[in-house]
């Protein structure tokens, strides 16, 4: 007998880092391009600041996407706040600064948007970094009733996030398919699993239903392998071809 899967609040497809390529990833001016494209779901990445404040990036170190360089941890707020996050794309956004989760959020509960946000932490700082994100989480988004999905690929950020507020919903993310990763997702009491979509397949999509865990890809961008997956019975897509598929209409 299949277990009763979770509530899912969340729209089917969700645009990666904000608009995919067309904008400077992780950045407010990113989130205004997908919303101009029709997207009602976003994902981002988050991490802390040398003084604990949650921001959007994704690599551990400044140089591939803003104007700084070195270890992003080891600035402060103040510091990261002047950089330049949008000039390495093109010249149409250069000066964008990058976004703290605090701007991120009041832009997207404005506007009734949902959010995938993947916690990547600093290595060595998993935990600690889950639990802060996961409390301003719950600050941020009080009294909304569908805060974000909590995702990460490290266990250690989850948990974490799991015991600074259990009640978030979490997905574990999986690039490869490592040994016990399904297990892992159960034990943190994760409400999905989002894969590389060259993991998944009905069969994969079935046994997570089966184990009550929803579905979720990333990145796809290619329309036929998006169908293959439609048809396969995920729950959630994740893509940058936010200029090629048809998202969902309003929340």
């Amino acid at each position: 007998m299949a277990a009763v899967l979770p509530d899912w609040p969340y729209p089917f497809w969700i645009a990666h880092r904000g608009a995919g390529k067309l904008a400077p990833e992780n950045t407010l001016a990113a989130f205004r391009v997908g919303a101009s494209h029709g997207w009602r779901a976003f994902e981002c990445d988050v991490k802390l600041s040398a003084d604990g404040v949650p921001f959007l990036l994704h690599d551990d170190t400044l140089d591939r996407t803003t104007s700084g360089t070195g270890r992003a941890a080891d600035l402060p707020w103040t510091a990261l706040s002047r950089l330049d996050a949008g000039g390495w794309h093109s010249r149409a956004f250069a000066g964008e600064p990058p976004a703290s989760l605090a701007a991120v959020a009041a832009w997207l509960r404005r506007n009734g948007h949902g959010l995938d946000l993947e916690i990547k932490p600093t290595p060595g700082d998993e935990r600690r970094t889950g639990e802060v994100v996961a409390a301003e989480v719950l600050r941020l988004w009080a009294g909304d009733p569908r805060p974000p999905l909590l995702s990460s690929f490290r266990p250690e950020a989850l948990e974490g996030a799991r015991s600074t507020a259990p009640r978030l919903r979490r997905a574990l993310l999986v690039d490869t398919d490592w040994p016990g990763w399904l297990d892992v997702a159960l034990a943190l009491g994760c409400v999905a699993a989002i894969t590389h979509h060259r993991l998944m397949d009905a069969a994969l999509v079935a046994r997570l239903h089966q184990a009550g865990l929803r579905a979720l890809v990333y990145t796809v961008n290619d329309p036929a392998r998006a169908a293959e997956l439609q048809a396969a019975g995920v729950d959630g897509i994740i893509t940058d071809a936010v200029d090629v598929f048809v998202a969902d209409g309003p929340c």
